[in-house]
């Protein structure tokens, strides 16, 4: 807890543009914000201006608790510490190569991320996979190799060898040499991420070491300017920590995290049991729910950079207030391009501004108010951009006014934020309709009610420091420690092994130590032992409290019903890694009672809202009443954004001076559109169908069990006509992509009168396969009275179908039999029931019959599954729009991408062109 006599409390949140400063005086419980631009000093800059300091004036004792973007801006723009890797000999160029995932599978020039190591020393030692030394440490070797790299400006080593979550032992020498010589800091992998998984390990360690230096630089800058204050760090994970704890792999998500922690308060104050939390800033809007707890993954990407650390669960969508609106293509599109800060939106009228953005077009339609903004706004510059815009639009037999195109873009990103919301909570299991969405963020009032309605939402929340909600969020976290350890992948029987209790115990008081300083006399401790389980051969691991093992494998079951939509009865179920979460509980500070205020609005304004221009008041924020209604439409400034209450909606102020709002709109929740083309629709439509197929891929490739598609994600998942033509799919495998189609058709052929709860599979190379491993799993759409209407596809590239030899691609074949098992057309599943044992003697026909069935069986359960996913989502589509409609813009789609087709192929000059590819090592391919 903080020191009695520190009277101040300062929660800082370090962004890329603002940094956003709240002090709270202990004494009077008075609270005072402000934002400067982000620096350095910023944070010390904000402090000063918040006490009515001068520059250089001391700083009194305070407690200063700050989240920061600083590592994630470092492994974006590659500013981190100069790091030197000591990895096993041949193992050099692991971080280099990967997994053999492409973010851009459609990029002709790839771009691979560069590794944070500038410098790999490869040792000779080896520790094998019980942890026992196979061969020992050449000290001499490797003093020589470190010594020469301290000498060429490496400050910071990383260790990471195999099979050190068992023994790290030999990773301790190194440490011990790298100490003599005087390196910075020293990460060694069995500390750092104790995990099997060499190359994620490998990756976390090396981005410690790459980060922390620079993190502990830059807080003992703040410490000697903070003099006897304590500074206190937010993590990924959504915990505070001493700052001298305070390292690398926790510090990724540091800013973010404060936001969902907020999101979990305000939950918990007003006793929300569920709740989505939305921060839309200039860039970028963050999604994110909350259920009672906060909401953990234990590895993310950031950067190209694989960390393993438990972070708060996010999806950031490239819509914030600087999006860039445009037509494209006949289609009206809104991001994922940026204008930023700088330039920033053309109202902002700054020189070099020239794209229209969401900003803009929320001026333009009155749902901006001017009057808080701490600079004025130019309407006339965004408003000449959407004449123009409505120029192209007519010139293309589309008749829309300014303000109807500012009306469509404001469709669009509406579509795509709420498509971010649906990914948390739908995508995961959830109905979105029973939560409350808690709106923070500049630009988020200016949107929330259009995503709520879109969503079925009925409660929105508007913290009092909305706009500075990831602050606040500093002020109620608690102070958290995370560990896990190597749970060995032993069975869920009983008993369970001995050591767990040991290994939890080790974990539990490595936690209570490390918090320790913060604690108290009266100090409230929560420790939360938990185990990471999955199905045996599978990847993806679903947390569960530490029970016994009947109580753990129902947790884990029910966990992957919601999840994954089945379970596999019967399947062994293994431990991955233990876990442990020790919090120490941090005194929550209280909102002031308000006053209640006129209720008298400060002027009127014209406002787009639903659909149209409607005259509405302006209200001040504090000039509300206390418990009583304003209905909308409306307008409510507060001191850092704009809260626009659209028709049908009213909002209301209470004694905390939160702002309730509520949709009292009751009805068919479908959407009335016409079946003609609209450049909104056309946009809306390729997103949603886009979307379906990308929740189908996420599905599979947590579902599979072999490495080629949970791991290397050679599979595709799409949406097709009820003809088996294409019309969307996720980014994924371009061959399978473009061959997909045939395959469907060759099953609506074989089956023309096919029922609901049929699904086929089929590998026919004569009938668009690609080559025999990779098998295609179709599952036709009906309607109510069963007509086919769409289908939905995913194919997935099985590690072994049979065949001569492992992997069913032999060089020496002459026959298609001696590459492997050919399905064609083969009904798999019938009035919803898996056909198994048809499934298993297929595989086993033949010359070559695969060689593990087991495996081909559970990724075509995985392939089903994603299947079963595109469809619920297509009827969900179905029922929100009508047949006629959605049918409609799935030929409207296919005819867009036709004519962009058409001119991409007219765009390339006659004649003979010439091209060469290499390998990797630079030999000639053709």
């Amino acid at each position: 807890m903080a020191r009695p006599n520190l009277r101040h409390q300062f929660w800082i949140d370090r962004g890329g543009t603002f940094t956003d400063c709240i002090h709270r005086d202990r004494l009077t419980g008075a609270i005072r914000v402000t934002k400067v631009l982000s620096s350095d000093q910023a944070p010390l800059l904000g402090i000063r201006q918040l006490l009515d300091l001068r520059a250089g004036d001391p700083i009194p004792p305070a407690e200063v608790r700050m989240g920061t973007t600083l590592a994630t801006n470092a492994l974006l723009e590659r500013g981190g510490c100069r790091t030197v890797l000591v990895a096993d000999e041949g193992f050099g160029d692991l971080s280099w190569i990967g997994d053999q995932t492409r973010p851009d599978l459609f990029a002709l020039d790839i771009e691979k991320p560069e590794p944070l190591a500038e410098k790999v020393i490869e040792v000779a030692a080896r520790m094998t996979a019980d942890g026992s030394v196979l061969r020992p440490l050449d000290v001499a070797v490797v003093r020589r190799a470190l010594q020469e790299a301290l000498e060429h400006g490496a400050k910071s080593v990383a260790v990471s060898l195999i099979h050190a979550y068992r023994e790290g032992a030999l990773e301790g020498q190194v440490a011990e040499i790298a100490t003599e010589l005087g390196f910075a800091h020293i990460s060694l992998s069995h500390e750092v991420s104790n995990e099997l998984g060499l190359l994620g390990r490998t990756d976390t360690t090396t981005a410690n070491a790459y980060l922390t230096p620079l993190l502990t630089q830059y807080m003992r800058k703040l410490e000697q300017e903070l003099g006897q204050g304590r500074l206190r760090m937010m993590q990924s994970n959504g915990g505070l920590v001493d700052a001298s704890a305070f390292i690398g792999r926790n510090a990724v998500l540091s800013g973010p995290a404060a936001g969902v922690v907020a999101t979990g308060a305000v939950a918990d104050e007003l006793g929300v049991a569920e709740a989505i939390g939305f921060d839309m800033g200039g860039t970028s809007t963050d999604v994110s729910r909350y259920a009672g707890q906060l909401s953990r993954v234990f590895e993310s990407q950031v950067g190209g950079i694989r960390i393993r650390a438990p972070m708060i669960e996010l999806h950031t969508v490239a819509a914030g207030g600087g999006s860039i609106c445009r037509l494209e293509a006949k289609r009206m599109t809104v991001g994922p391009h940026s204008a930023s800060a700088d330039p920033g939106p053309i109202c902002y009228g700054k020189p070099g501004a020239k794209e229209l953005t969401l900003t803009d077009v929320s001026l333009c339609l009155g749902r901006l108010a001017e009057d808080r903004f701490p600079f004025a706004l130019n309407e006339d510059k965004p408003r000449k951009k959407l004449e123009r815009v409505a120029a192209e639009l007519r010139a293309g037999g589309v008749e829309r006014d300014p303000e109807e195109v500012a009306h469509g873009f404001l469709r669009v990103a509406t579509e795509n934020m709420a498509a971010a919301i649906q990914k948390v909570s739908v995508g995961r299991g959830h109905d979105v309709r029973t939560h409350a969405l808690v709106v923070f963020g500049g630009a988020g009032g200016q949107y929330a009610c259009l995503i709520a309605r879109r969503l079925g939402i009925r409660r929105l929340i508007f913290h009092p420091y909305a706009g500075v909600l990831s602050a606040f969020g500093m002020g109620v976290a608690n102070f958290e420690w995370h560990g896990e350890r190597d749970a060995g992948r032993a069975t869920l029987d009983d008993p369970l092994p001995e050591r767990w209790e040991s290994d939890f115990s080790l974990l539990e008081q490595s936690g209570r130590t490390a918090l320790a300083s913060d604690a108290g006399p009266d100090a409230h401790w929560n420790v939360r032992r938990q185990v990471a389980l999955r199905y045996r051969g599978t990847e993806a691991t679903l947390a569960v409290d530490w029970t016994d093992a009947r109580g753990m494998r129902a947790a884990f079951e029910a966990l992957h019903r919601r999840e994954f939509g089945y379970t596999r009865p019967g399947h062994a179920v293994e431990a991955a890694t233990l876990r442990v979460a020790v919090e120490l509980r941090s005194a929550k500070p209280e909102l002031p009672q308000v006053e209640a205020g006129s209720g008298e609005p400060i002027r009127r304004t014209k406002l787009w809202s639903a659909g149209t221009l409607v005259e509405a008041p302006v209200y001040l924020r504090e000039s509300l009443p206390v418990r009583r209604e304003i209905h909308g439409p409306a307008l409510v400034l507060d001191a850092t954004g704009t809260v626009v209450v659209d028709v049908g909606f009213v909002a209301m102020r209470n004694e905390r001076d939160y702002l309730i709002v509520r949709d009292t709109q009751v009805g068919d929740a479908r959407e009335l559109a016409e079946t003609g083309v609209d450049p909104v629709l056309l946009e809306v439509f390729h997103n949603q169908f886009k979307s379906i197929a990308e929740q189908m891929g996420i599905v599979l490739q947590r579902t599979a069990m072999s490495t080629n598609i949970r791991d290397r994600l050679d599979f595709s998942c799409a949406v097709f006509d009820s003809r088996g033509g294409l019309v969307a799919n996720a980014p994924h495998i371009p061959v399978h992509l473009g061959a997909m189609s045939e395959s469907v058709r060759a099953v609506l052929a074989a089956h023309p009168d096919t029922k609901p709860g049929q699904v086929f599979a089929t590998n026919d190379p004569a009938a668009g396969g690609s080559h025999l491993p990779d098998i295609t799993v179709v599952t036709p759409v009906h309607d109510a009275e069963g007509v086919l209407r769409f289908v939905v596809a995913s194919r997935g590239h099985h590690a072994d179908v049979g065949g001569l030899t492992p992997g069913s691609m032999p060089p020496s074949s002459t026959r298609l039999d001696e590459e492997g098992v050919v399905l064609r057309n083969l009904a798999i599943v019938e009035n919803g029931a898996f056909g198994e044992r048809l499934l298993r003697q297929a595989l086993s026909a033949g010359p070559h019959p695969a060689r593990n069935p087991d495996e081909n069986l559970a990724d075509i359960q995985a392939q089903i599954a994603a299947n079963e996913k595109g469809m619920q989502l297509l009827v969900a589509l179905l029922e929100r729009y009508g047949m006629d409609v959605v049918s409609a813009y799935m030929q409207h789609i296919q005819d867009n991408a036709a004519e962009l087709t058409t001119r991409a192929i007219e765009r390339l000059a006659d004649g003979e062109h010439e091209f060469e590819d290499q390998l990797d090592d630079g030999a000639r391919i053709a």
